[in-house]
């Protein structure tokens, strides 16, 4: 997948938006968005538990054993994190709603200390 980036001056209304995620946090969003799609068997709308399951597996499957870290340094601490940088992408028009979707429809989903650490493959490996 070729690297994404933000027309010029994009990012500068993020930042006034929303200043507590790096630019990286929200193009790794829009990329675990299209992660998701492509598991699809068909394009549809994709809710904020399925999303926020498509960063964890983005996250791991790009970053490993290094991937909360990544997320951590971009300012992403939890699933609902991952639903505030959705929601400032949908504020600015840069992806769309259905009615019905929330900020809440992110929180909790999973623990980043759970996703990243305690269900890690290797670990589980090392505990057989």
């Amino acid at each position: 997948m070729p690297e994404l980036a933000f027309r010029e001056g994009i990012m500068d209304q993020i930042r006034l938006r929303e200043p507590r995620f790096h630019e990286h946090a929200y193009l790794f969003v829009l990329s675990a968005l299209e992660f998701s799609q492509a598991r699809l068997t068909e394009r549809r709308h994709i809710t904020g538990r399925e999303l926020a399951e498509a960063c964890r597996d983005l996250a791991l499957d790009r970053y490993g054993v290094m991937a909360r870290l990544v997320l951590d340094h971009w300012g992403v601490r939890s699933t609902a994190d991952i639903g505030d940088v959705v929601f400032t992408l949908v504020d600015l028009g840069l992806l769309i709603s259905q009615p019905t979707d929330s900020r809440l429809d992110f929180a909790d989903v999973f623990g980043f200390d759970q996703a990243f650490e305690r269900d890690y493959p290797w670990r589980r490996a090392g505990q057989a």
